[in-house]
């Protein structure tokens, strides 16, 4: 049952897809944003003509609520906490939660609205939800020249490393519900029509993928690797590779002690001091200078 409503959810994020893609053909997209009061919440250009956007924004709002299966979901509480993103859901193709999908779809607009070059990346994939929605942004806007990678294991989280004491005591290896296939994460891209030639994905451990991963520029930036060593891994490697005007993304900021300790750390060796901006309980993000 549950793959008859992605199916059909999927023909109508296309179908939705496709009016605005036909409607941006003939109305340029205007840089400057406007909360939508019925969408949760959406960025709809101002304009004289904002049917363009207006279809965007609802195409972009129904995926936020099917990634995190609030479409499908009756129990309240159940509900509650995967829009909070304090749950590891049974169905939904991320837990991170509307308001770091929210997050992300801010920073991706901005990115977009100001030319700032480079492609959108999250180290971390899960089932895929996060960077579903990345491509989801991009062919809504008609984007061609920029990628999605998609960094993971695809087999859960790695062991300890002792040269990490940071990361000594973790069990996260353990959890067998944290490890998705690659395959199977292809396979979400695909029941939502995402899965083409402008997604990259980089399987393995970070310490092995990023250092020679082919990325020349980065625009957005999103770190999910629980992990003080992948935390490391992920902004030594593509931090760099960061554009001015790019977003920096920390997911496990509040809910893993020692990924906040890792930025920290890498922050004060390299002398960041962007401010730091909270986005709920559990994620920050910080704009490149």
């Amino acid at each position: 049952m549950k793959y008859v409503y992605t199916v059909l959810l999927s023909g109508i994020c296309v179908s939705l897809l496709l009016i605005a893609m036909k409607s941006e053909a003939s109305t340029p997209r205007d840089p400057v944003f406007n909360k939508d009061p019925n969408l949760s919440p959406e960025y709809v250009s101002r304009g004289s003509d904002k049917t363009p956007q207006q279809s965007r924004a609802l195409y972009l709002d129904l995926m936020k609520r099917s990634l995190t299966d609030r479409l499908y979901e009756n129990d309240e509480k159940a509900r509650i906490a995967s829009g909070d993103g304090h749950s590891w859901p049974s169905r939904a193709y991320t837990m991170i939660g509307l308001k770091r999908l929210d997050n992300l779809h801010f920073c991706i607009e901005d990115v977009l609205a100001n030319n700032v070059p480079g492609d959108l990346i999250e180290t971390g994939a899960w089932r895929g939800g996060a960077t579903i929605f990345m491509r989801a942004v991009l062919k809504s806007h008609g984007v061609t020249d920029r990628l999605v990678w998609v960094a993971d294991s695809f087999e859960g989280l790695p062991k300890p490393d002792p040269n990490y004491p940071a990361d000594a005591g973790s069990k996260l290896h353990e959890e067998t519900e944290l490890a998705v296939s690659l395959p199977e994460v292809k396979k979400n891209f695909s029941r939502y029509g995402l899965l083409d030639n402008q997604v990259k994905f980089l399987k393995g451990w970070f310490k092995d993928t990023l250092p020679d991963a082919p990325i020349e520029r980065i625009a957005v930036l999103r770190l999910d690797g629980d992990l003080y060593q992948s935390t490391m891994d992920g902004l030594n490697n593509l931090y760099p590779k960061l554009s001015s005007g790019g977003y920096c993304i920390i997911d496990d900021w509040g809910a893993v002690p020692v990924c906040r300790q890792a930025v920290l750390d890498y922050r004060e060796k390299h002398g960041i001091t962007e401010e730091i901006e909270i986005i709920d309980w559990g994620g920050v993000y910080w704009k490149k200078k």
